[in-house]
């Protein structure tokens, strides 16, 4: 085995495929990525890239386990190696659309798919215990692709003391940095989430952080409106024909997470269903129509992301760089830039709004191949770099 990996490690260039399925959990993304180098001199192409949806009966499934209330053991237990097969089928299928065999694939990153995430320590029988879960096993993977597989990447960093996330700021600052221009590498996901590039930065400058929920209660109101023949507010259309209400919206910006200073991280736990639900509750007993309830919430995500930005980010930053599904949702994206100068996507500066967290975890699962860390600990508060996750061999 690690022959082979050596062997990887020699090539002047490799073809990596990254996996991802984010907070939202909606479906796996797979990007075919060709990597060279390592470290600061890594360079990557994405070659293709694929989308496998969850049907709807597989997605609600998912989601109660994201619920302490309705995830159970044997359920875990069955779902860690289904998820195993599907992103194995993800791979497949990025690699086919490529025009390429997996036996030409020297490497799968897969992210996996965060069923609960708890860095913060709970005493338990003399322990500080942090505690992160990422489901879909790498093992399985393994065995269905023929391909070496990286995955379990948080779990180190929560072990070294961090929130285990985000981890994609390595790979901002590897691919996106700049000499003249201070970026803030926006991601609009289930959490919206920044990574800060200050002009011509080192590594040891880069910060990043969660700033609340991006797609998350948004999608939560239009699956509950719709009665789940909707999961997301598509263009942001419904959210376009309603309107605001400032009463509701400050009362959504009261919650204490946006106080806390960074390193901070966000998930389902917060601001997962129950939130949503209790928002939804609020809204209807004010008499607001259901368009008014997604306008709120759309609007909530942009006042996050702005007040985060105005209050946590010290650097001159001239460009907003967006990317993520809720880049695609044009009310939100109007909103921004209402709150925000510089707000730009993805694909003005060579990116990929789609496929750019999945080539990420390429670019990560390179980085634990070369034996360089994958963190940065100013951003997840880590105690050190640490080299990331775990190897299931061919």
């Amino acid at each position: 085995m690690v022959l082979n990996l050596l062997r990887i490690l020699e090539k002047p260039s490799r073809l990596i495929v990254g996996l991802m399925s984010g907070t939202s959990a909606d479906g796996v993304d797979a990007a075919l990525v060709e990597v060279e180098g390592s470290g600061a001199g890594t360079k990557a192409r994405l070659i293709a890239f694929e989308c496998l949806p969850y049907p709807p009966a597989l997605r609600a499934e998912v989601l109660a386990l994201c619920d302490a209330a309705t995830g159970r053991v044997d359920q875990v237990c069955r779902m860690n190696a289904l998820l195993g097969e599907w992103f194995a089928e993800a791979a497949h299928r990025v690699v086919r659309k490529a025009g390429l065999g997996m036996a030409e694939v020297d490497l799968i990153g897969s992210h996996g798919q965060t069923i609960h995430h708890l860095p913060e320590p709970a005493e338990m029988h003399g322990y500080a215990v942090r505690s992160t879960l990422q489901i879909g096993d790498p093992c399985v993977i393994a065995e269905r692709t023929g391909v070496a597989t990286v995955g379990d990447f948080r779990v180190r960093d929560v072990a070294a003391g961090g929130q285990g996330a985000p981890l994609v700021p390595l790979a901002d600052y590897l691919l996106y940095r700049s000499e003249t221009a201070g970026r803030a590498m926006l991601n609009v996901g289930g959490i919206a989430n920044v990574t800060i590039l200050p002009a011509g930065c080192g590594l040891e400058e880069v910060y990043a952080f969660d700033l609340g929920p991006g797609n998350m209660v948004i999608d939560r109101l239009m699956g509950r409106i719709t009665g789940g023949r909707v999961s997301y507010d598509e263009g942001g259309k419904v959210a376009g024909t309603g309107r605001v209400h400032p009463g509701l919206l400050a009362e959504m910006m009261a919650h204490p997470f946006f106080n806390l200073p960074p390193p901070k991280s966000t998930g389902r736990e917060a601001f997962g269903a129950a939130y949503a639900d209790a928002f939804l509750a609020r809204a209807r007993g004010r008499g607001l129509p259901d368009a008014d309830a997604v306008a709120t919430a759309t609007a909530f995500t942009a006042e996050a992301v702005a007040d985060g930005l105005r209050r946590f980010v010290r650097e001159p930053v001239q460009e907003v760089i967006a990317s993520g599904g809720g880049a695609h949702n044009e009310t939100l994206m109007s909103l921004l830039r209402a709150r925000l100068r510089g707000v730009r996507g993805i694909e003005e500066v060579g990116g990929s709004s789609e496929a750019k967290e999945a080539l990420a975890f390429a670019v990560l699962a390179n980085e634990t191949l070369a034996g360089g860390p994958g963190n940065v600990p100013r951003v997840t508060g880590a105690s050190h770099p640490a080299l990331l996750g775990k190897i299931a061999p061919a």
